[in-house]
């Protein structure tokens, strides 16, 4: 029952709104963090995110911080998985923790009559994981059967041709789990430094939303996260994506090919950047009125679907799309994507694509507001971003702010036909490599 309740709890809560009252809380132990309260219901959503993630990982130890992450709850303190497990299920606390290329996430729920117990298993799993060895080898399987996994799946494999051919022997070239080797050869030493260098207060980003104060809100974050060592390893340095412009085919058995293509991006905090924004969704946005999708989806049927987006990565930016298509009108998809760049960068875009683009942009942004956890997760991502506390309030207006004049000149300036690189994973008829 207080599970269901729980559930309830997560899908009714702040209403869909972006001006969100953000307050900026300091911890007495000098921790920071950014909060938002809402005490008509018992719940809070706790989002703890440390800058780094799989990036870290040591020369040799590819996968270690991956590995090192699915332990976290296999066991703490005086508790094995189990005991972990079955304490969270008392408590109807939910407590998770993800990897990613820059990052480490922590998510936690829970019911603030439970808040007590629940930030003593959320401690306990951050401050004194077991590493036990029996887990280990029981997360070691799961992550080599996934490996395994990946070896027979052309999205997998093409992701991993892209990043080797744009980052080199930068850590964004390595898939975040490792290799069949690196993981089989981890040690539990290697996973405790992974742990060391990882999760430290230096890279922490907190954000809560739900029925807690301030002064609340900085007694849990000392309690959770003050015996954290003060300094983690040091970050990885800046890349450029280095692709090579062309076509690349890696050859594999299946009737239908897929496809990455890229070329450099645009930081956040470009002064360009919400121009750029606009023109991406002209292009292969999320939304599904945009030119690839009428010209390669609709107009010709050259694929299900096909999509384009802006990384900003902590150490690199790029412009990626994806798309998969038959083996025999590969080519032709390919083609068709290579005019629509060279278009956009010596047309632009029309007034009326602008003014479409702008409310489907605006209007969205409300609608990701959904939820306790979802603003806690948004919250999180924007200080790591580097937001203010204003930016929900003021984002529509940067979007709205961007001319015609001003979008075209950074379609001009932004989009680069002859550095555009495609990378194919398949057999694709009469698409013949340029590249490596």
């Amino acid at each position: 029952m207080i599970r269901y309740a729980l559930a309830i709890l997560v899908l009714f809560t702040l209403p869909l709104r972006a001006e969100v009252p953000i307050q900026e809380v300091t911890s007495p132990g000098g921790l920071k963090a950014w909060l938002v309260e809402e005490h008509s219901i018992p719940f809070v959503a706790l989002e703890i995110r440390f800058r780094g993630g799989a990036s870290l990982d040591e020369a040799g130890k590819q996968g270690a911080t991956n590995l090192m992450t699915g332990l976290l709850e296999e066991g703490a303190a005086d508790m094995d998985s189990q005991a972990f497990a079955q304490a969270k299920e008392e408590v109807a606390t939910t407590i998770g923790f993800d990897i990613f290329g820059d990052v480490l996430t922590v998510s936690t729920r829970y019911l603030t009559e439970n808040a007590e117990a629940s930030l003593e298993l959320l401690r306990a799993a951050l401050i004194e994981p077991t590493f036990d060895p029996v887990a280990i080898e029981r997360v070691r399987a799961q992550v080599i059967a996934h490996l395994k996994s990946r070896t027979t799946d052309p999205d997998e494999i093409v992701g991993d041709v892209m990043a080797t051919a744009a980052y080199g022997d930068h850590p964004y070239a390595r898939y975040l789990g490792g290799t069949l080797d690196s993981v089989a050869a981890l040690t539990r030493d290697d996973i405790v430094t992974a742990f060391r260098n990882a999760i430290a207060r230096d890279r922490v980003y907190i954000a809560a939303v739900g029925d807690i104060t301030p002064e609340e809100l900085g007694r849990v974050m000392d309690l959770v996260l003050g015996d954290l060592p003060d300094e983690g390893a040091p970050f990885p340095a800046d890349v450029e994506f280095a692709a090579s412009p062309g076509v690349s085919v890696t050859p594999f058995d299946t009737p239908q090919s897929v496809t990455r293509f890229g070329q450099p991006g645009m930081e956040i905090d470009d002064p360009d950047f919400f121009a750029a924004f606009i023109l991406n969704t002209v292009m292969g946005g999320s939304n599904f009125d945009n030119r690839l999708m009428d010209e390669v989806r609709e107009k010709r049927g050259l694929t299900y679907g096909i999509g384009t987006y802006l990384i900003d990565s902590d150490y690199t930016e790029a412009f990626m799309g994806s798309f998969s298509s038959q083996n025999n009108r590969m080519a032709e998809a390919v083609g068709v994507v290579q005019d629509e760049w060279r278009k956009m960068a010596e047309e632009g875009i029309t007034q009326e694509e602008l003014d479409a683009a702008k409310l489907y942009l605006t209007g969205s942004y409300p609608l990701r507001f959904d939820g306790n956890a979802n603003i806690a997760n948004i919250l999180a991502s924007m200080q790591m971003d580097g937001y203010d506390v204003d930016y929900p309030a003021t984002r529509n207006d940067k979007v709205n702010a961007v001319t015609l004049e001003e979008a075209n000149r950074v379609a001009a300036e932004f989009f680069q036909p002859d550095n555009l690189r495609f990378v194919v994973v398949g057999q694709p008829e009469g698409l013949d490599p340029t590249v490596n």
